[in-house]
């Protein structure tokens, strides 16, 4: 008795047959997508036989969406703007002053609230600089000082008299930081043609003694630095001098990688206060009123 499967070995499916099969088999274009890449073609896996040219175009081909997907999220991530968080230093003075208290409590410590009463900055040494409504960056800082602090702005145009004596600090938590603030105060419309050169003060590549060689022989109009060096050469050096010094600012807006701010890290926030601004002839110009503090 012949059974169904007992089939001459020569034989060949006949064309009209072999195209109703496929017609009847379920569309795999379709369901695909349905299928997680372990499942799509786990059929051939299982046999042991190769995937089709055909599945593995249709593979290759998702992939590439995917993978086109995934690119222009990214670009949408990219191109929209990140909010940036509100800036300490858009409060006015009155609340400026409660937050610099706050700070110098934090760093001395040790201090009694006389002997703190005593390295305080008045609240009439903060500028006040509530009519910016503008970002709090560099791409800003050349119009925010021409149209904040105008005093500074002419002065910083004018030719130094003396070497080693600008008429501003800028205060930057990190070298690269101070790097791009140098790139910024060198600009043409806060220098003119006249005004002094701007120093770069870190520690980083740069040895103390370097420092001071330089801003011996050179007129500066601004200096911007670490509070590392730049309290070193304060209260170690004499290169660094003050007779001119009418603003420091605090580059207290900027976040770094970690979201961290100059006052967020402990050794920086100490350098600035006890080196910088507790320099014995900052302070003394900060209680006269003759430098005044900005917090950019």
């Amino acid at each position: 008795m012949q059974r169904g499967d007992d089939l001459e070995d020569d034989f060949v499916l006949d064309d009209l047959v072999a195209l109703s099969d496929e017609d009847d088999l379920p569309n795999t274009e379709d369901i695909s997508g349905l299928l997680s890449a372990d499942e799509d073609g786990g059929g051939d896996a299982q046999s042991g036989q190769p995937q089709s040219a055909a599945a593995l175009e249709k593979k290759r081909k998702r992939r590439a969406k995917e993978k086109e997907r995934k690119a222009k999220k990214r670009k949408l991530a990219e191109t929209v703007e990140p909010i940036e968080p509100p800036s300490i230093a858009a409060q006015p003075p009155v609340l400026l002053a409660d937050y610099i208290s706050s700070m110098q409590a934090k760093t001395f410590n040790e201090l009694s609230g006389i002997e703190l009463a005593d390295v305080q900055i008045p609240e009439s040494s903060i500028v006040d600089t509530t009519i910016w409504a503008g970002s709090r960056n560099l791409d800003h800082l050349v119009d925010f000082i021409t149209k904040v602090l105008p005093k500074l702005h002419t002065r910083m145009s004018q030719r130094p008299k003396n070497n080693g004596a600008p008429t501003l600090l800028y205060v930057a938590g990190a070298a690269l930081r101070v790097a791009d603030v140098t790139r910024v105060l060198k600009d043409k419309r806060l220098r003119g043609e006249k005004g002094g050169d701007v120093a770069k003060l870190f520690a980083k590549h740069f040895k103390l003694e370097e420092h001071v060689a330089y801003l011996k022989r050179t007129k500066i109009a601004a200096a911007a630095g670490t509070p590392g060096r730049l309290g070193k050469l304060l209260c170690d050096t004499d290169a660094l001098a003050t007779t001119a010094l009418t603003h420091i600012i605090l580059d207290v807006s900027f976040r770094d990688a970690k979201t961290r701010t100059l006052m967020d890290i402990p050794e920086t926030r100490s350098e600035v206060f006890r080196t910088v601004l507790g320099a014995p002839k900052v302070l003394n110009g900060l209680r006269q009123g003759t430098i005044q503090l900005v917090l950019f």
